[in-house]
């Protein structure tokens, strides 16, 4: 009686498969729902571009034409693009090697700093600054005009710290007035003095900046009595305030040039040499019997050191690469700095209990167990500098606009920024497709097998 009233009570094995496909079915339909608007839209913003460019890779400029294969191999052939290419080679071998290297280093470190929350933040933080705003304040710092490059200005005063500048870059004789330049940018008296004797070197073209401030007036160097071994003489400048004055004569209104280096050559070698005072004035003691010329050395006249050409055809592709790693070396840090947080910290200290030192578990169980973190942010990262463009652009000066271009910027310049190539701009576009390709593959494996 009770298994008959449950026979009849139960529905139908069929109608009980029906309602589960039912709802099979509704699922899907409400998760295709879901998923259709990004469907959607991952269609129309990637697909169909990508689908488009590799179509469009295979007409003419005007694409009217079809033309096969020979936009890719017009590719090969252009200079510029083999550069870009060699470009892009330098950016994915070094840029992501120094910057996982750069996170590790630093996210190890972090580890031991007090404030490492701030430090974290204090690194982090370019990465909220836009790519063209970074090229603009990198632009800025390579200046090589060290009153508005910082570095310029820094290797500057470096530079000047440990071998000096010159003291009168803008100087020059007047012509006519007893010196002659040489062929080194020297300047000698005309005639030879012999010791017992005075000389007068008058100089114009001091700008007032690089007079010294404790110059004093001149004195006439044939108001000075020479000893019989020495020759005495004045370096002044020849140039008075207001007007006035003679020309080739010592005027009590006229400047002394002090620090001026002055040397006495004999039978071209140089026997004596030493700096000028305050007022200008000179002399060389214990000198023999003879002929000497007097000589302001061409060190005296050099131009200021300008520091480094940054963005120079040898140099403007590491200098931004030295802008990307500033942007992105937080970011390194940080992902690296989560899998230092999730290392086993037994195995530290069981390394430390058996007498491994710092260096020994930072290479032998730190940097193994860290290695899929590291793959992770090495891949992205070459994903990401095959794409770079915003820093490319704006910090390269047009000169050596070619020089520093990657394959990102080549395409833009060939189908948009005047080429008017859209055609080879595609097959650019398609080259730099396959070339991310394997990066994000390999991404991805990596993805699933830490999820495994």
């Amino acid at each position: 009686m009770t298994a008959t009233l449950l026979k009849e009570a139960s529905p139908p094995p069929a109608t009980m498969a029906d309602r589960r496909r039912r709802a099979r079915r509704r699922g899907r339909v409400i998760a295709l729902a879901f998923v259709f608007p990004a469907l959607l839209l991952l269609g129309a913003l990637v697909v169909y571009p990508v689908l488009f460019s590799v179509g469009r890779s295979f007409f003419d400029a005007s694409g009217t034409r079809f033309v096969g294969g020979d936009n890719y191999t017009e590719m090969f052939r252009d200079p510029a693009t083999l550069k870009a290419v060699r470009n892009t080679a330098i950016w994915v071998v070094v840029a992501p090697a120094l910057l996982t290297g750069l996170g590790l280093i630093l996210a190890v470190l972090v580890e031991k700093v007090r404030w490492a929350t701030a430090f974290k933040l204090l690194l982090f933080m370019p990465m909220a600054v836009s790519f063209l705003a970074a090229g603009i304040i990198f632009r800025l710092a390579y200046d090589e005009d060290p009153d508005k490059g910082v570095l310029n200005a820094a290797v500057v005063s470096v530079h000047d710290a440990f071998k000096g500048t010159s003291s009168y870059p803008t100087a020059r004789a007047r012509d006519g007035q007893g010196l002659t330049k040489g062929a080194d940018g020297s300047y000698r008296t005309t005639a030879a003095t012999t010791p017992g004797h005075t000389v007068d070197l008058g100089l114009v073209g001091v700008l007032p900046k690089d007079l010294p401030q404790g110059a004093r007036p001149a004195y006439p160097a044939a108001g000075q009595k020479a000893a019989a071994d020495e020759i005495r003489g004045v370096a002044y400048l020849d140039f008075t305030r207001g007007g006035g004055g003679q020309q080739g004569k010592v005027d009590r209104q006229e400047s002394g040039l002090p620090e001026m280096k002055v040397e006495a050559v004999r039978d071209g070698k140089t026997v004596a040499s030493t700096p000028t005072a305050d007022d200008g004035s000179f002399r060389f003691q214990g000198l023999g019997s003879g002929s000497y010329t007097v000589r302001l050395p061409a060190s005296n006249f050099a131009p200021p050191y300008q520091g480094v050409s940054w963005l120079g055809p040898a140099l403007v592709t590491p200098a931004i690469i030295g802008a990307y790693l500033w942007i992105w070396t937080g970011f390194a840090m940080v992902l690296i700095g989560a899998g230092l947080a999730a290392l086993p910290r037994d195995a530290l200290e069981a390394a430390r209990i058996d007498g491994a030192n710092e260096w020994q578990i930072f290479r032998r169980i730190t940097v193994p167990l860290l290695g899929p973190v590291l793959t992770v942010v090495f891949v992205t990262l070459v994903i990401n500098v095959m794409k770079v463009f915003d820093l490319v652009y704006i910090i390269a000066p047009g000169p050596v606009q070619e020089d520093a271009t990657v394959l990102a910027t080549q395409m833009w310049l060939v189908s948009f920024g005047g080429g008017n190539n859209q055609g080879l701009g595609s097959a650019l576009g398609v080259l730099l497709l396959l070339l991310v390709i394997p990066a994000m593959v390999i991404n991805v494996r990596r993805f699933r097998g830490s999820q495994r």
